[in-house]
């Protein structure tokens, strides 16, 4: 399993380059939409999911061992992936349902393990345990990660927070109350993404025409881009190939 990405102290964000703030999405009508599809697969060895000891709660949380497969692999293709178009700034409306999102603490366990939010809309912080639990979310700068929200939900309960990520896409969702608590969430500043399906599959339609950046992100390897070109009502296939050691 290849390790998760690094903590780094805030200080070691000092001397980063600023970048400015996102340009605010346009929603309104496409004509002659296209579309993108492709595939993600992994090759090489698959790493074994991350063992975490369950040493509280145990009641509510289990006993044992928690495992959570990182680099979940199936029959060749690699899930738990977000492929997107990077810095778009007009087209399609989001769909209806990002107008909020939730992340669920439910048996010790955060669900859904990843899932993609609307950048600037609120996240719902759910405890459905009746233990502590002090969701903490990171926004991931590279190696680096910062404090988006971190808020004790002492018992069961809903916090709602706002989150606006202004450089960085992720946020890594963690439990100060219990190690083994682990999730992804995409924040999505334009409405052309698509979580792969369990083939590995992705399709992302009603694409403007044009000339694009596609990416492909993914929560502990290392991303993907390539260029992709859309034609008035045509179609354009991109393939991803992730590489385990």
């Amino acid at each position: 399993m290849k390790q998760l990405i690094p903590a780094l102290s805030l200080s070691l964000l000092v001397g980063l380059p600023l970048v400015g703030h996102a340009a605010t999405y346009k929603e309104g009508s496409v004509t002659n939409g296209g579309s993108i599809s492709g595939k993600v697969t992994f090759s090489g060895t698959d790493p074994a999911p991350k063992k975490y000891k369950v040493t509280k709660d145990n009641d509510t949380c289990g006993t044992g061992n928690r495992e959570i497969d990182y680099v979940a692999v199936n029959n060749g293709a690699l899930t738990n992936v977000v492929v997107y178009l990077d810095k778009v700034k007009e087209g399609k409306a989001f769909p209806a349902e990002l107008t909020s999102s939730a992340i669920d603490q439910k048996g010790c366990e955060f669900k859904p393990f990843l899932q993609v939010m609307r950048n600037g809309s609120e996240l719902a912080a759910i405890n459905d345990d009746p233990v502590l639990h002090n969701i903490h979310t990171y926004e991931i700068l590279g190696r680096a990660k910062k404090t988006v929200f971190n808020i004790s939900q002492a018992k069961p309960g809903t916090v709602k927070k706002k989150v606006k990520l202004k450089r960085g896409d992720v946020l890594k969702v963690e439990c100060d109350a219990h190690d083994f608590m682990h999730s992804f969430v995409f924040a999505a500043k334009n409405p052309y993404f698509a979580i792969v399906d369990d083939s590995g599959s992705f399709t992302i339609g009603n694409v403007p025409p044009g000339k694009y950046t596609i990416k492909a992100w993914h929560g502990t390897l290392k991303g993907q881009k390539d260029k992709v070109e859309v034609s008035a009502g045509g179609s354009a296939t991109v393939d991803f190939e992730f590489k385990g050691k």
